[in-house]
């Protein structure tokens, strides 16, 4: 994947040239300089993924956040598919702002050509929901069963994939599988008509805690497989528990992937430095929309190998070292 051209800004040393005048006046727009007293707008497109889940959430508070800190930033927040689709669309000019799964964005080992990161936000962890009165306590009980594993352009349809390869059921033809995101798969299972559907995302999930409000549901146990996935895919899988006070269920372990925010590797400095100051000075303000933003923390910001940090997010880390 290719990104689209920015303008940058250049410098010539001595006199400047007309050519060199011209390419540092594009530099001073695309950064949001000012001409003739006017100072350039910049436009800022956050994706995020459905709209009760918690990249949304998340997303919309930090639009609310720009909206009041940076008057010069139009700030518009996308309902998408999740983490595949966020870095298509970042990696194609349709975003400048992703919420993405690392296993999504550093595939094989290395990132997205065209891609940088802000942070390191929080981890997802895999859901495997079914109903408390239903037949399904282990992963090796789909078998036979109608599941929901996510929609395309997902994080979660890349993760359940995975794990139901690993499991040796992802070609058996023995999991009646459904491709569905995380508001279709919340009204089938609580009408019956799906067994379990996958969903990955931060605790706790607004849609998994309505569901639970009317439907009796229990999360079904996947620790055990993360070493497999490890394995397989990279290290970026790791075991996380969910409580019982996320849900009202039965605590459970599961599998645990980090959330990254990233942007193109061409977004101006400047538009990154406030981006990323707003993320981590304002974390407080980013977890009253969600708690999942409570785990933002600048130690833990700056590990998004083998995504490299963009510069401008680098110079804000390195601005409050201690």
């Amino acid at each position: 994947m290719t990104l689209p051209s920015r303008h940058r800004r250049t410098g010539h040393p001595g006199t400047p040239s007309r050519r060199a005048l011209l390419a540092g006046l594009a530099g001073a727009l695309a950064t949001g300089g000012c001409t003739g007293g006017t100072r350039e707008r910049r436009r800022i497109r956050i994706a995020t993924g459905s709209s009760t889940a918690v990249y949304y959430a998340i997303g919309s508070a930090l639009k609310g956040l720009i909206e009041r800190e940076l008057p010069d930033v139009d700030v518009t927040v996308l309902v998408t598919a999740a983490s595949l689709e966020n870095v298509e669309m970042i990696a194609d000019g349709r975003a400048d702002v992703g919420f993405t799964q690392a296993d999504v964005v550093a595939d094989g080992g290395g990132a997205v050509p065209g891609t940088a990161a802000l942070a390191r936000v929080y981890d997802d962890l895999l859901h495997l929901v079914v109903r408390a009165d239903g037949p399904v306590r282990a992963l090796a009980d789909l078998r036979g069963r109608r599941v929901a594993v996510g929609a395309r352009g997902s994080g979660t349809l890349v993760t359940a994939g995975r794990l139901l390869s690993v499991a040796g059921m992802s070609t058996d033809g023995t999991l009646d599988q459904r491709q569905w995101g995380l508001d279709d798969a919340l009204a089938a299972l609580s009408r019956s008509e799906i067994d379990a559907f996958f969903f990955s995302g931060g605790l706790p999930v607004t849609g998994i805690q309505r569901l639970g409000a009317g439907t009796p549901i229990r999360l079904v146990d996947l620790a055990d497989w993360a070493a497999p996935l490890r394995r397989a895919y990279g290290q970026v899988y790791t075991v996380r528990d969910v409580p019982a006070s996320a849900y009202g269920t039965e605590a459970a372990a599961t599998v645990a992937v980090p959330d990254y925010l990233i942007v193109p590797e061409s977004m101006p400095e400047e538009t990154a430095y406030d981006l990323t100051r707003l993320l981590m000075e304002r974390r407080a303000t980013l977890a009253l929309a969600h708690p999942a933003a409570e785990r933002l923390d600048i130690r833990s910001a700056i590990a998004t190998l083998p995504v490299p940090l963009h510069p401008g997010a680098g110079r804000y880390y390195r601005s409050v070292k201690p």
